[in-house]
């Protein structure tokens, strides 16, 4: 799978109309994680990143400090 560049903090790519991706928002701020957050219904354009980074148009995409790229919630997701 590709890899991103490496951040600072996480970011996630999220769409409202998507139940997996506030779970994966509660997981990081549980864990007190801080992270960005991308809604893709506000940013469209950025679904081509969320394409060339996961290889489709699923989400939640979470793109760790590494750069490393976890598509879905624990695996599950949303198509869009």
């Amino acid at each position: 799978m590709p890899v991103a560049k490496p951040r600072q903090k996480p970011l996630i790519y999220s769409h409202p109309e998507c139940g997996y991706c506030p779970m994966l928002v509660d997981q990081l701020k549980t864990a007190g994680t801080e992270f960005d957050e991308i809604d893709l219904s506000r940013h469209p354009e950025e679904w081509n990143e969320v394409e060339r980074i996961s290889g489709g148009r699923t989400v939640p995409v979470l793109v760790n400090t590494d750069g490393s790229i976890e598509v879905g919630f624990h695996g599950i997701g949303c198509a869009f």
